[in-house]
């Protein structure tokens, strides 16, 4: 049974669950709409009517906690499937951290780890060698290290990838990119090194959150690109909830993906919203 096959295996690639009455979230403290908690059971409603089966759940906080927390959740959910958690990668003893995340409640469910370089002012965080090291020892472990990057941080980011082929990466939010039409050109050629590159697929989200309205229009090149350069089976659908309520509700955001991947074959199609999270994540035979 392929996940191209099963509605159960529409997937979810990118979303986030935070309760502020555990964890201080301090950069929604001015952002009303995303200063309160959110979990599951809010998230899922939409899940419903949106068919989709399985999730991935993505780190917020730069705590070892916060992973811990997830992995317990993914324990417990029916649609949590695969956790991107957070460990310092800078830390000589990564593997031993890796191991510890992996071998406590759901630790199975471990498939990634995240760390926000979007807020390392260094243009080169990536390329110190203490970083390097951190990044094999994830790749080693069999995880995917998943890149938050600001648009100027991109050619960084897609230069580690190319240093590393060893280690699988996935490129949140497409980069990041800035959604304008003299914006376009330097984007897609960053993405072209990357489709040249077997070692790393990208998400088809949080885009819909740095577009003006009305989203489609602005979008459909940028899809294009990402489909083009990389093909369907390495590009994956996020829908950065609750981020994404900046600017469409969730089931706005889901249909504007549709739109987005309305071009595509049904296999296609299937790839991008479901079959490349569940190979990438490691979900064929999980729960």
């Amino acid at each position: 049974m392929g996940p191209q096959r099963d509605t159960s295996w529409r997937i979810d690639a990118h979303h986030h669950v935070w309760d502020l009455a555990v964890r201080d979230l301090p950069w929604t403290r001015d952002i009303p709409v995303l200063n309160r908690s959110f979990g599951m059971a809010d998230l899922r409603p939409h899940l419903r009517k949106a068919g989709i089966g399985a999730t991935v759940v993505v780190q917020t906080s730069a705590l070892a906690e916060e992973t811990t927390d997830l992995l317990a959740l993914a324990a417990r959910d029916e649609h949590v499937r695969a956790v991107v958690g957070w460990t310092d990668v800078t830390d000589p003893g990564i593997g031993e951290a890796l191991d510890r995340l992996g071998g406590g409640p759901g630790g199975a469910a471990l498939a990634g780890i995240r760390h926000a370089v979007q807020d390392e002012p260094d243009l080169q965080w990536l390329h110190r060698d203490e970083v390097r090291r951190g990044l094999k020892a994830i790749g080693a472990a069999g995880l995917v290290y998943e890149l938050l990057v600001r648009p100027d941080q991109l050619a960084m980011a897609v230069k580690v990838v190319e240093d590393l082929p060893e280690v699988s990466f996935v490129i949140d939010h497409a980069g990041n990119p800035e959604i304008a039409p003299d914006a376009l050109a330097p984007w897609a050629a960053l993405m072209g090194r990357l489709g040249r590159r077997p070692n790393v697929a990208v998400k088809l989200s949080g885009l819909v959150t740095r577009s003006p309205a009305p989203h489609t229009p602005f979008l459909a090149a940028y899809a294009d690109v990402l489909l083009d350069r990389l093909g369907p089976e390495r590009v994956m659908f996020g829908s950065d909830w609750p981020v994404c309520l900046l600017a469409a509700s969730y089931d706005r955001t889901v249909a504007v993906a549709a739109s987005l991947t309305a071009r595509l074959s049904p296999s296609e199609q299937a790839q991008v919203h479901g079959g490349t999270a569940a190979r990438w994540y490691r979900m064929n035979g999980r729960r």
